[in-house]
């Protein structure tokens, strides 16, 4: 076996605690050990990772069987970036004052980590576990929308692609861009209309809108109702609407907007 598989590698939360030093049996310490358990928790596979490297640990015959070692290194990788990830969410929570102490080991908050780490696990790219990352951070050090929402938003980290994430940002980069601007942002090369390209556009539009992630702009009065718009009769055109059209625009919705808010920035103020 090699040596780099030890059970002390394991040890995450322990690693954790050194490099932060929270006081022993401070509030905060005991915070951080419900914080640990609910995020490995939410990982199915963590425990028998454990339980095989203690196997290998204390069984020699255990070690020559080559299906544990293949096991144990794929699963190494991912456990030294669940503590990197650990670290980065604690360590941020940890420059907060104790007015977060009561959100931090509230049940609420506590489900929001197992489900985000199941979410994380199921992540293929580093960019979308670092989405999940600030959501984690964000839903601890502050409260802006209720935890149902949290949820929704885990639900659409799980269920868009990272390109889906590329035109929200470009949206939020730029307030009421059309098609054509977005797509300008993108990729900003010339493709037919009835190309790949264009089908694949069209489809994250098309996802984003109907996920109420995003919508076409619509002037408001001073209640926040939409103000009806004057139909103007375009002039007739042989062929469809582009897909890159450059007059409608798109903005964010309340809801997307929070989206951002508590996946793409990272949190600089402390709990209301």
């Amino acid at each position: 076996m090699k040596n780099e598989l030890k059970i002390t590698d394991t040890s995450i939360e322990e690693k954790i605690k050194r490099e932060l030093k929270p006081k022993p049996g401070s509030e905060r310490d005991k915070i951080f050990s419900k914080f640990f358990s609910a995020a490995l928790g939410g990982i199915p596979w963590v425990g028998g990772f454990l339980s095989i490297l203690t196997d290998l640990h204390f069984d020699d015959q255990s070690k020559n069987n080559i299906l544990y070692e293949k096991w144990l290194e794929e699963h190494q990788n991912k456990m030294r970036l669940l503590g990197e990830t650990l670290f980065e969410v604690v360590k941020k929570l940890n420059e907060f004052s104790e007015d977060i102490n009561e959100r931090l080991e509230s049940e609420e908050y506590l489900q929001i980590v197992r489900k985000s780490f199941r979410t994380w696990d199921n992540a293929d790219t580093f960019e979308k576990r670092e989405l999940i990352r600030k959501l984690i951070t964000n839903a601890g050090g502050q409260k802006i929308v209720d935890d149902d929402i949290i949820r929704l938003f885990l639900d659409w980290l799980n269920l868009y692609h990272e390109i889906h994430f590329s035109v929200i940002k470009v949206i939020y980069q730029n307030q009421s861009a059309t098609r054509g601007e977005i797509w300008q942002e993108l990729n900003g090369t010339y493709v037919r209309e009835d190309s790949m390209e264009a089908d694949l556009f069209k489809m994250l539009i098309r996802d984003l809108s109907t996920g109420g992630v995003i919508r076409q702009y619509r002037p408001t009065d001073y209640y926040g109702n939409f103000v009806k718009q004057k139909r103007t009769k375009a002039p007739s055109s042989g062929t469809l609407k582009s897909a890159f059209d450059d007059q409608e625009q798109y903005v964010l919705t309340s809801l997307g907007q929070n989206f951002v808010h508590y996946t793409m920035n990272e949190l600089n103020t402390k709990i209301g």
